[in-house]
């Protein structure tokens, strides 16, 4: 009686395959495909709703060639719109209580920034007399905001 190899290896027990069903085992692969999906639609989400983050009084800023300035950590605003109604950071106030809100505001932070974001068609007048008042009241910092990519100072035109 001739046995082949298969049924030498079926006899002792050397083949463990099973006919029929077969046990499997747990599954050790991850699908990326829905991770990187949702991901990109974050990114999108988040795109799109960055610039609508600004904080402020919205006003239309004049464009100058200055460049950007770096960023500071919270600095104060003063806002002028174009109806001349003041804004310090985001709350309305009567050009009276102005600087002394501020100097509560900053205690004893003279030097801190103050930054003036004026509407381009705000009266030149009602601008000047907020940067007199803060002249006045002992900020020694006063910045004008102004949007980039306007006209030309007049430097090299070519």
């Amino acid at each position: 009686m001739a046995l082949s190899a298969h049924d030498a290896f079926s006899a002792t027990g050397g083949s463990r395959r099973r006919r029929g069903r077969r046990s499997r085992g747990a599954l050790s692969e991850i699908n990326v495909t829905p991770l990187v999906d949702v991901m990109l639609v974050l990114l999108i989400i988040f795109m799109v709703s960055a610039p609508m983050l600004t904080v402020g009084v919205p006003v239309e800023l004049p464009k100058t060639e200055a460049g950007a300035m770096e960023d500071q950590p919270e600095p104060l605003t003063v806002s002028i719109r174009a109806d001349g109604a003041i804004f310090i950071q985001e709350d309305a106030v009567p050009f009276s209580s102005m600087a002394p809100r501020l100097r509560a505001m900053v205690g004893d932070q003279a030097a801190k920034p103050i930054y003036v974001r004026a509407d381009g068609q705000a009266s030149y007048a009602v601008v000047a007399q907020v940067m007199a008042a803060l002249s006045t009241s002992g900020f020694t910092t006063i910045n004008l905001i102004t949007d980039t990519g306007g006209p030309s100072s007049g430097g090299d035109q070519r």
